[in-house]
């Protein structure tokens, strides 16, 4: 079962994200029954706080992305497959992020400095300026050469 969450993404639950991470623990031999010692080893091979482990396997933990991040080392897995099913990211988002649809339109200066985290008033003017300053070149040099110097 999967939920909606305020976008409207189908996402693992907790409880599904607990049902999950019990499987693969009980796979690779943790004993997760009472007084089993499962978790408690497996917080100490990992590194994951015992009430951390605890917490997940209980379905009531909202996880960070750097515990899944050791959660995804110490289960040999792709950081990935731990994302989507903590309910990270849906396997639609990840196949967007893997696979993402290529551009119609070019970004714009301005476009590409939002992107690129150019937030500085004086370090955008001279990005826009610099960009629009190699796009003329590059148009009087012939669409698809590069400016020579």
């Amino acid at each position: 079962m999967e939920h909606m969450n305020p976008r409207g993404d189908d996402l693992a639950t907790p409880e599904e994200f607990a049902a999950w991470l019990k499987r693969q623990l009980e796979q690779r031999g943790y004993d997760l029954r009472p007084r089993g010692g499962g978790q408690t080893k497996f917080a100490t091979d990992s590194g994951i706080g015992a009430g951390t482990v605890s917490r997940m396997l209980r379905g009531q933990s909202a996880t960070e992305t750097r515990v899944l991040q050791t959660l995804a080392q110490s289960l040999q897995l792709p950081l990935s497959e731990v994302l989507v099913a903590a309910g990270v990211l849906n396997r639609v988002e990840l196949e967007n992020v893997r696979h993402p649809a290529p551009r119609t339109n070019p970004l714009t200066p301005e476009q590409a400095a939002d992107e690129l985290g150019i937030t500085d008033p004086q370090s955008r003017r001279l990005f826009i300026s610099m960009t629009e300053t190699l796009r003329q070149q590059r148009a009087e040099n012939g669409e698809g050469r590069i400016a020579e110097n």
